[in-house]
């Protein structure tokens, strides 16, 4: 098999048919056609106060061969926030200048009054870390106090908002006389054409290259770059919170979505999130929530990302700062190695953030990182951001194409699988159960027991996680084995068979960062007893004797 044969590899590939032959075949199957954003249709935006800013434009323009005449440089405030007046003063009113003078874009007066673009150039604009990140609130003044014995009035909490993200709200400033308050609808909400196909020239997509430095803004940039040469592969870790409906289901939606696509994704549906240190390994793809500050495997020091990996927590407030990498949810995921995420600035409402579902399923259907996330979140002028390289495309070799890896040949097998049989689903899970027996791969083995897990047959399911942890080598793989098999207890509420497991886990595992996790499932399955009351203190709910009264 010469496509696909490495040195030392060809055995491994010999014992993966009739897998194999399909692989073979789906190299010649392109995903669907998508209008791309060229070069010369992309601005970058940049503080040119910060001379670190600067650099990193240059970075991002020499990756996607973007013309320098593309590139503005406005002087602007340095911190993140600023107040709705710097934001028009140095950077609406400059920028809307430059896109004049460089002949960008040609505006008309409108029936209502308002001035919009009509003909636009320019599709997507980058902003680059230096350049604010939201605009904070203007202080209003306090309405009239309801009359005596009136109710109060309900309240929309929307109303009065001018607080936004720099971001969204560049994405509509070529219109003049907009309100500033509330949000604004966007137009390319839902839609399944790319911007280039979407007749929008009133609209930019946004989009920022922004982390907690340079360093890793210039790794999240070759990292979209080189992983567009192979596709993005591995595991797909879901982590549904049982909060708010609408969240929920955007999250099972993506696990619907993964495994109809042959992404294997494992799901956590327990009310708290993932344990601190869980051990998840050849993580591509993560979705969850809801954590105030980052927290689960991501305060493991060894943990890691896969190159290029889509990473994203739904928080109120998961892009509140991007500085500090302990805190909230942006930084702390792009430290840890993702490509790319989005969030919130200020509190936005569940409605009116991502919808993971519809950004996953627009991802995979082959469109950019931007247009995807704009596709997937229906407000402008509020409080979302994107972050990473616009023009990524995770999923441009989705169809088998690119160049192959050996980290990547059970995650494409898994794929090619599932485009096969996707009408007959045992049958695909026949073929996967035979390949791994064959190869002896953890990684498919893993990948049939989640299929049954996720069909409710969950002895099928412990015998396939039982294979996997014999055939993988590594430990934190063979402990993720456990908690697969613990969680099928847990789940049944066979708590005392699950709480004596992860005791016996812990004992094998104890020496690892990742055994902590055990421990966290312990402390909620199996909480310690409270401390014994010191008996030199009162109870806290004792009694207080009567004051003395006075003379």
């Amino acid at each position: 098999m010469p496509g696909l044969a490495w040195p030392g590899q060809t055995g491994m590939l010999a014992r993966m048919r009739p897998l194999l032959g399909i692989l073979l075949l789906l190299g010649g199957l392109m995903p669907a056609a998508r209008a791309e954003i060229l070069p010369d249709e992309v601005a970058i935006l940049y503080n040119s106060t910060i001379p670190d800013s600067r650099k990193l434009a240059e970075t991002y323009r020499q990756a996607r061969g973007i013309p320098q005449e593309n590139v503005i440089a406005l002087d602007m405030p340095t911190a993140a926030t600023i107040a709705r007046d710097d934001y028009d003063r140095s950077i609406r009113d400059p920028l809307r200048r430059q896109f004049e003078v460089r002949g960008w874009w040609k505006r008309q007066q409108d029936t209502g009054g308002l001035k919009v673009p009509v003909v636009n150039k320019i599709r997507v604009l980058v902003t680059i870390r230096g350049v604010p990140l939201r605009i904070s609130p203007t202080p209003k003044k306090p309405g009239p106090a309801p009359k005596p014995g009136e109710p109060p009035k309900p309240v929309d909490p929307m109303a009065g908002r001018d607080d936004a993200s720099v971001d969204s709200e560049l994405a509509m400033f070529g219109i003049e006389n907009l309100p500033t308050e509330g949000v604004l609808q966007n137009r390319f909400y839902k839609s399944a054409k790319g911007i280039g196909d979407s007749n929008l020239p009133f609209m930019v997509l946004t989009a920022r290259i922004d982390a907690a430095s340079n360093e890793t803004c210039e790794r999240m940039i070759r990292d979209a770059v080189e992983t567009e040469k192979t596709g993005l592969w591995g595991k797909a870790y879901v982590d549904i919170a049982n909060k708010f409906p609408q969240g929920d289901q955007w999250l099972e939606a993506v696990v619907k979505q993964n495994r109809e696509a042959g992404i294997p994704t494992l799901v956590d549906r327990y009310n708290d999130t993932l344990p601190t240190n869980y051990p998840m390994e050849d993580a591509a793809l993560y979705y969850g929530w809801y954590d105030w500050n980052v927290s689960g495997p991501f305060l493991n020091e060894r943990f890691r990302f896969r190159k290029g990996a889509v990473a994203m927590h739904l928080h109120s407030f998961s892009a509140d700062q991007l500085s500090d990498i302990t805190k909230n949810w942006c930084a702390p995921l792009l430290e840890k190695g993702a490509a790319v995420t989005v969030g919130n600035v200020y509190e936005p409402y569940l409605h009116l953030t991502h919808d993971f579902g519809m950004l996953n399923e627009r991802l995979q259907a082959g469109h950019s990182w931007v247009e995807a996330c704009w596709m997937a979140i229906p407000a402008a002028s509020w409080q979302g951001v994107v972050l990473g390289d616009p023009l990524y495309r995770p999923f441009r070799h989705f169809g088998g194409t690119g160049i192959k890896q050996e980290a990547d040949i059970e995650y494409r097998a898994l794929r090619a699988a599932g485009v096969e049989w996707k009408a007959n689903l045992l049958e695909r899970q026949k073929q996967i159960e035979q390949a791994s027996e064959r190869m002896k791969s953890g990684i498919l083995a893993e990948a049939a027991g989640l299929e049954l897990l996720e069909r409710k047959e969950m002895d099928k399911a412990a015998e396939w996680f039982r294979t996997a942890k014999r055939d993988y080598q590594k430990d934190q793989d063979k402990l993720r084995q456990d908690f697969n098999l613990i969680g099928i207890d847990r789940t049944a509420g066979r708590k005392d068979v699950a709480v004596r497991s992860l005791k016996d886990a812990v004992t094998v595992y104890g020496a690892l960062p990742e055994a902590t996790a055990l421990r966290g499932w312990l402390d909620i399955l199996d909480p310690p007893p409270p401390p014994p009351a010191d008996p030199t203190k009162p109870p806290a709910d004792a009694v207080k004797p009567p004051a003395a009264k006075g003379p």
